[in-house]
């Protein structure tokens, strides 16, 4: 007899297939086009609902990190060489899919002197110029560059989204040695003194082990480097690799931390389980 998981899944985060075929089409796509989603490779719980939608967070610079974060599904090793046809094809596909709100995240570059930035920026501006959307970019801290966080700046999408993930006490078991929760904050300095007007968005995984003091303490933190909008979601374990989930909150405990982000002062927040860095972006966007 197999032994049952030790932490099984609470039924709150037991969901239902979608009926019908309505995900296929997006799917086809993105396969046609040689693209890569974070919603297949960071093996993201509301992957059928997104592309039932005819929506997707594109993922570019390929689907190799040269970063080992334990929370993370996305394969480690040495990428490969940028893509320079890369941002037409994401361009291409979000016209083809007709979305209002263009998602963009990547992968961590740390092999490339400006961690990615100027790709991540032809993608703002190639789909800018192939559909009518608002642009939400995801990048990652690049390795530290202000230079690259300024090009990034610079191509003007409407959202400036950057992940804090967890608390600083979890900082170096979650995100790694190389991750800097100081210049996680900073990103959002730059990104307000340099444009005031650009929205600024965060998301914080729960059930890794933080307290809920943490918690506010960090919201507190990105409130005062010029972060408005949140989103928090329950950390799920993608790989037998990976951390261990400490605590499931269940769906009250999430309204519960909702209010009291949106008491503190976020304009727009995103809470519970199923909730990620991009779920309903353009709805989260739309309420700042």
């Amino acid at each position: 007899m197999s032994k049952p998981p030790a932490n099984p899944l609470p039924r709150w985060l037991k969901r239902n297939v979608p009926k019908g075929n309505a995900g296929h089409f997006t799917a086809r796509l993105v396969d046609e086009l040689g693209l890569t989603t974070v919603c297949d490779h960071a093996k993201c719980p509301n992957r059928m609902e997104c592309y039932a939608r005819k929506t997707a967070t594109f993922m570019i610079l390929g689907s190799v990190c040269t970063r080992s974060c334990r929370f993370c599904s996305v394969r480690r090793g040495k990428p490969g060489p940028v893509d320079a046809d890369e941002p037409a094809r994401v361009a291409e596909a979000a016209r083809r899919l007709g979305l209002r709100h263009v998602v963009l995240t990547m992968v961590t570059r740390d092999d490339l002197p400006d961690g990615g930035a100027e790709q991540m920026a032809l993608a703002v501006a190639a789909v800018r110029a192939s559909c009518e959307a608002t642009i939400e970019v995801l990048p990652s801290d690049l390795g530290g560059s202000v230079e690259a966080v300024d090009r990034l700046i610079d191509a003007a999408p409407e959202v400036y989204n950057h992940n804090m993930e967890t608390v600083p006490r979890l900082f170096p078991r979650v995100r790694g040695p190389q991750a800097d929760y100081r210049w996680t904050l900073e990103i959002f300095r730059r990104v307000t003194r340099r444009a005031p007007s650009m929205k600024t968005k965060s998301g914080v995984m729960v059930g890794l082990g933080e307290t809920r003091q943490e918690l506010f303490d960090t919201w507190a933190d990105l409130l005062d480097a010029g972060c408005r909008m949140l989103t928090v979601g329950q950390y799920l374990q993608p790989t037998p690799r990976s951390l261990p989930v400490e605590r499931y909150l269940p769906p009250e405990e999430f309204d519960a931390l909702g209010r009291a982000a949106e008491q503190m002062g976020f304009a727009s927040v995103a809470a519970g389980p199923f909730v990620r860095s991009s779920y309903h972006a353009r709805e989260m966007a739309e309420q700042v």
